[in-house]
């Protein structure tokens, strides 16, 4: 069962920032009632301080630019002289990538709110410590997440562990090492105290917490500040989280199943829906689109494409990575665009077009001139070579005549995070955690350690989930695993944030990122953090110091 919201939540009398910062004039209010936020909760409703926590959580996994501009697989869906400042590095201003800094932080907020009422305010009868203990693991491990989504961006943030109670100007940010440490003691005291199963399905689990704690300790290994420790602890951490799983129990297509949300692979997710935290929908089936809604046959209401909430589009470099015998391609393209309605538009003289009826192909290798031609009678079909934002060249006597087609740019859209329901709304869980993933963390691990043998089974486990070949690769390199993870995690796992860490992000943008490659310009020295808002530098009375050349 999901997190359940046992009770309405209230407006606490504090009112939260997710800046640092407020304005110093405010009204002051009486409060006519003998409730307050120091005593509206006790053992009986705190939980939903914690509930709270997650809810929050949402936010974070919101902002797709961050997370997939400016990458090898992943580019922005226009014109090749489209610019955007996240993908092309060029001109990124300080309000560039602030929305990951402000959603980390209202979890931070959260996160303490909870602990503090949890540890200073809520009476606990010697029974319930145990609960009391748990509502804290559980809020210090999604802190430790919020703070390494915020280090990952921006290099050393402002660490502050207390409910805020009032204004303050003078918040200076720690060390990029002090933030790791700060992680990785969150995480180090939750995972002793939360449930390896939770009866509630999309809590933090203790498995949950040694996956991410074994990423931190993973991308401290690549730091000035890392060592070789770093990466074998890292391997024993992912190691531990993945247990006795074995993830071929499962096909990738069963992992994706709409109906299959709660499931076994899946370490931790972010819920929606009815039966979630909070009834809010998710918009993550319309990343990586086109607007199907303009082929004849296609609703723009009632289909299962979705619209677009993310110009973004994958790269010719992500297709090429799929080999024939990858069932992940199925599971994660749509290459066919079937009528979600009949239509009597007539499109380039085809009328009458009905319910599941092709609408638009995309063959995964290029077809023969005369079988392309024989299609083009009948539907829209892009080849490998028109994927992306050139307009096809006319095929001569054909009915679909490319000229005529609406969008501009053409791919297979993505299908996995596709929704059931057709109401506009959308209840997929977001999968932030799952052992696949976890497998390629050990194999990252043991290859950053220089083992490469206790690397090989973790990756080839991945593989053969998805192709069915043993041992598919006996040796090992970082770009072999980057490849792997794109092929597996696409849209799921920050590619921006695994290529910083690397070291590989400039080298294969510059290879991969076609509109990057027309007119980007990358900076190392600038442009592997994320600048800080420039609202927050400026209310903190020159405390809180901007990333170096922004």
């Amino acid at each position: 069962m999901k997190i359940q919201n046992k009770l309405k939540y209230i407006v606490i009398a504090i009112g939260l920032s997710t800046s640092f910062v407020a304005c110093d004039s405010y009204l002051e209010e009486e409060n006519k009632s003998a409730v307050t936020a120091e005593n509206y909760y006790t053992s009986d409703n705190a939980i939903e301080l914690v509930n709270a926590v997650y809810t929050a959580v949402r936010e974070p996994y919101t902002f797709y630019s961050e997370a997939f501009f400016g990458t090898d697989i992943f580019t922005q869906n226009g014109q090749l002289f489209s610019i955007n400042n996240l993908n092309e590095y060029t001109n990124i201003a300080s309000a560039d990538g602030a929305g990951p800094w402000y959603s980390n932080y209202s979890v931070v907020s959260a996160a303490n709110i909870a602990i503090n009422r949890y540890e200073n305010q809520i009476s606990w009868e010697p029974a319930l410590v145990g609960q009391r203990d748990l509502g804290i693991a559980q809020a210090k491990a999604l802190r430790a997440l919020a703070y390494f989504n915020l280090v990952q961006q921006y290099g050393g943030v402002v660490i502050y562990l207390d409910e805020v109670s009032e204004i303050r100007y003078d918040y200076a940010r720690s060390s990029e090492e002090e933030t790791f440490n700060q992680i990785i003691k969150d995480l180090e005291d939750a995972i002793p105290v939360l449930e390896t199963t939770p009866a509630e399905f999309g809590r933090f689990s203790r498995r949950a917490a040694q996956h991410l704690l074994a990423d931190v300790y993973l991308t401290k290994g690549y730091t000035n500040f890392g060592t070789t420790q770093d990466f074998e602890t890292a391997a024993q951490l992912a190691e531990t989280a993945i247990g006795s799983y074995d993830i071929r129990s499962q096909s990738y297509a069963q992992v994706f199943d709409f109906d299959n949300q709660i499931n076994p692979e899946v370490l931790f997710s972010i819920q929606y829906g009815s039966e979630g935290v909070n009834n809010r929908s998710n918009d993550k089936n319309g990343i990586f689109m086109n607007v199907a809604h303009n082929y004849a046959g296609i609703s723009r209401t009632a289909n299962p494409y979705g619209e677009p909430s993310f110009l973004g589009m994958p790269t010719d470099f992500f297709y090429s990575l799929f080999e024939d015998n990858d069932s992940r391609d199925e599971v994660t393209l749509h290459r066919v665009l079937y009528a979600t309605v009949n239509s009597s538009i007539s499109e380039n003289g085809v009328e009458n077009i009905t319910v599941g009826d092709t609408v638009v192909y995309y063959p995964k290798t290029a077809l023969p001139q005369t079988e392309l031609q024989d299609k083009l009678n009948r539907y829209w079909v892009f080849q490998p070579s028109d994927y992306g934002f050139d307009v096809a060249d006319n095929v001569s006597g054909a009915l679909y005549q490319y000229s005529n087609n609406l969008n501009n740019v053409n791919f297979p859209i993505f299908a996995k995070f596709d929704e059931r329901a057709q109401d506009g709304n959308g209840y997929r869980d977001v999968f932030v955690f799952r052992l696949a993933e976890t497998h390629l963390i050990a194999a990252e691990a043991y290859l950053g350690a220089d083992n490469v043998t206790a690397a090989l089974p973790h990756i080839n486990r991945v593989r053969e989930r998805a192709t069915g070949v043993q041992n598919h690769y006996t040796n090992l390199t970082i770009d072999d695993i980057l490849n792997e993870r794109a092929l597996e995690l696409a849209g799921e796992s920050n590619r921006w944030n695994v290529l910083k860490r690397t070291g590989k992000l400039q080298e294969r943008v510059l290879m991969y990122n076609p509109h990057f490659i027309d007119h980007g310009s990358f900076d190392p020295e600038k442009h592997t953090v994320r600048p800080i808002p420039s609202q927050e530098i400026e209310l903190s009375d020159g405390s809180l110091e901007q990333n170096p050349k922004y």
